[in-house]
C-alpha cells in the first residue's frame, strides 16, 4: 500500500447513519429505508395509535412492530378498540344534514361523468418530494399559461412528464365517473363547474396531479329524502376525522416524536 493509500484510508469521511425516525423510541422505518412525507406520517400516526392501545390495557405489551410499517392484527383491532372507546362521534342533526344537503347538492347526483386527462408525478419511496412539487408546479404553470392557446401543450406535457401509463394518450383517462378514482381525487374532480385545467395540484395517494377537465355530464339531481343516509354518513365521517385528528394531535404532545413533523396532522390515515 503506498503512503497516499493510507491517508486517503484514513482521511475519507465515515458514512453517516440516515436518521431514523421513532416515536417514543421505536423506529418507524430502516435505516436503509427513506419515507415520503407522508407516508412517514403514517406510519407515525399508527404508531402513537398502537402505543396508546398498549397504554390503555387493550394491546399486550409484547406486541412489537416491525420497521416495515406493516402492524399486527392485534394492534388493529386494539385500535379499533380505542378509538371506539376515546373517540366522541355524535349523531347529525336532521338540519345539519339538510344544510350539508343544500350546500353540496352537485354531490348527490346520479350519472356525473368527466372527461379528464393528467399529468402525474408520481411519490415513490426516497422521492424528493419538495423537487417533485416543484416541477409539478412548474408544470401546472406551464400549461395554464398556455390553456386554449392553440398547441396541444397539456399533451406535449403528459407525454413528456407523466408518470401515468395514460402519457402515451395526452394523459387522456376518458370519461369518468366517481368510482373509477381513488376517492380524494374525486372530491376534486367531480361536484364542480369548472372545465379547462385546475387551478392547483390534485392530491393523491399516487402523488401529484396537473389536471385538466375536457366536459362535464351533470347528471341528474337526487331528493334528500333519497340520499339522506348517504348525507348522514358524510357528515359522520367528517365529524370522526375531526375527532381522530385532534386525538392523535394530543397523543403526540405528550409523546416523544423524532424525525416527523406532526404539527399537521392530515394523512391517508385520517383522511
Amino acid at each position: 500500500m503506498h503512503v497516499h493509500d493510507i491517508f486517503t484510508a484514513a482521511t475519507d469521511p465515515v458514512p453517516m447513519a440516515r436518521p431514523v425516525a421513532s416515536i417514543n423510541q421505536m423506529p418507524l422505518h430502516g435505516t436503509d429505508e427513506t419515507l415520503a412525507t407522508e407516508a412517514l406520517r403514517q406510519r407515525a400516526c399508527a404508531e402513537l395509535l398502537r402505543q396508546a392501545a398498549q397504554a390503555a390495557g387493550l394491546l399486550d405489551a409484547s406486541d412489537i412492530p416491525g420497521t416495515d410499517g406493516i402492524i399486527s392484527e392485534a394492534a388493529s383491532t386494539a385500535i379499533d378498540a380505542l378509538l371506539e372507546r376515546e373517540l366522541a362521534v355524535p349523531e347529525p342533526s336532521l338540519e345539519a344534514c339538510r344544510r350539508h344537503y343544500d350546500a353540496h347538492q352537485a354531490q348527490y347526483r346520479t350519472g356525473e361523468r368527466v372527461h379528464a386527462r393528467h399529468i402525474l408525478f408520481a411519490v415513490t419511496p426516497g422521492t424528493d418530494v419538495v423537487a417533485l412539487r416543484n416541477r409539478a408546479e412548474t408544470c401546472l404553470l406551464d400549461v395554464r399559461c398556455h390553456d386554449g392557446g392553440g398547441a396541444d401543450n397539456f399533451a406535449r406535457a403528459a407525454r413528456e412528464l407523466s408518470n401515468c401509463p395514460s402519457a402515451e394518450h395526452g394523459g387522456d383517462l376518458g370519461w369518468l365517473v366517481p368510482g373509477d378514482c381513488a376517492p380524494e381525487f374525486a372530491r376534486e374532480l367531480f361536484g364542480q363547474a369548472d372545465v379547462g385545467v385546475l387551478p392547483r395540484l390534485v392530491h393523491s395517494r399516487f402523488g401529484l396531479h396537473v389536471v385538466e377537465v375536457l366536459g362535464r355530464e351533470p347528471g341528474v339531481q337526487q331528493a334528500f329524502e333519497a340520499v339522506r343516509g348517504a348525507v348522514t354518513l358524510s357528515l359522520q365521517q367528517k365529524a370522526f376525522v375531526s375527532a381522530l385528528q385532534q386525538y392523535l394531535r394530543i397523543l403526540a404532545g405528550a409523546a416523544r416524536v423524532e424525525g416527523v413533523d406532526l404539527e399537521a396532522v392530515d394523512t391517508p390515515l385520517v383522511q
